[in-house]
């Protein structure tokens, strides 16, 4: 996995913090992979609980993320319990790294 421990440990605490619900952070895509460079950080962010308003939660995320990693480029999927499954939720799952 091609980030730090401080690096995982942040983006968990700023997910908790945001989302305010017991939630699961999976890295997955190309950081996975301790063979390759640079790359996007790509997260699947899951939680059992309703958003109210998803859209907003992502948005919000993606701020915070940004904020608390710096200005990098970050692909962000939210599935909380009203979202349908999708087979990159799969993959995700599947070839992700859980921090």
């Amino acid at each position: 996995m091609r980030l730090t421990s401080a690096q995982a440990q942040t983006i968990q605490n700023t997910v908790n913090r945001v989302l305010g619900v017991p939630n699961r952070v999976r890295l997955f895509g190309s950081r996975v992979d301790d063979t390759l460079s640079g790359g996007d950080i790509d997260l699947l962010i899951e939680t059992e609980a309703v958003l109210p308003n998803r859209a907003e939660a992502l948005c919000r995320l993606h701020g915070a993320l940004i904020m608390a990693m710096g200005d990098r480029k970050m692909d962000i999927l939210l599935k909380d319990a009203r979202t349908a499954e999708a087979p990159i939720f799969e993959i995700a799952r599947r070839t992700g790294v859980l921090l």
